[in-house]
């Protein structure tokens, strides 16, 4: 946790194909772009009164786990959209384990009502919480949950 009165620190992480939004399976994935989306989070980030530390998209696994690595001691939580990583890494889940930054996992799509490869998720389990299937709002939501959760006001049973 960062110093009292100093914002909280939020990276947000995406994964791949996610720099094709706007373009990609617009009826699956919607027309905003990434650009648009990170815009979005640092303006909601500013009104709640943290900080986007920075807006990360690689379709490199080994790039997303660095980017983890680095950021350790650094940022507070993570919004993260592992993609299609979601379903496949596990490199991708030992390092957030290993950092123990807390995040949430975010998708524009509701996965459940996808594939049914798409319903595994190596990450559920570990996140601080889920939003999926709310489009570009997912990132939104997820953003909100997180800073909830890390000024304690997020954590319940069930």
């Amino acid at each position: 946790m960062p110093e009292p009165g100093t914002p909280l620190r939020i990276l947000v992480l995406h994964g791949p194909n996610l720099n094709l939004l706007g373009s990609r399976e617009p009826g699956v994935y919607g027309n905003s772009p990434l650009e648009q989306i990170d815009g979005q989070l640092v303006e909601r980030a500013r009104l709640l009164g943290v900080v986007v530390t920075g807006s990360f998209q690689s379709n490199s696994e080994s790039e997303l786990v660095d980017r983890l690595h680095a950021c350790r001691g650094l940022v507070d939580g993570v919004v993260f959209n592992p993609a299609a990583f979601t379903h496949t890494s596990v490199s991708l889940r030992d390092a957030l384990t290993a950092t123990s930054i807390p995040f949430v996992e975010v998708h524009l799509s509701n996965v459940h009502a996808r594939e049914s490869f798409r319903r595994k998720s190596f990450f559920s389990d570990i996140a601080v919480g889920v939003v999926t299937g709310f489009g570009a709002d997912s990132y939104l939501l997820g953003l909100e949950g997180l800073v909830r959760h890390l000024r304690g006001a997020g954590r319940g049973a069930g």
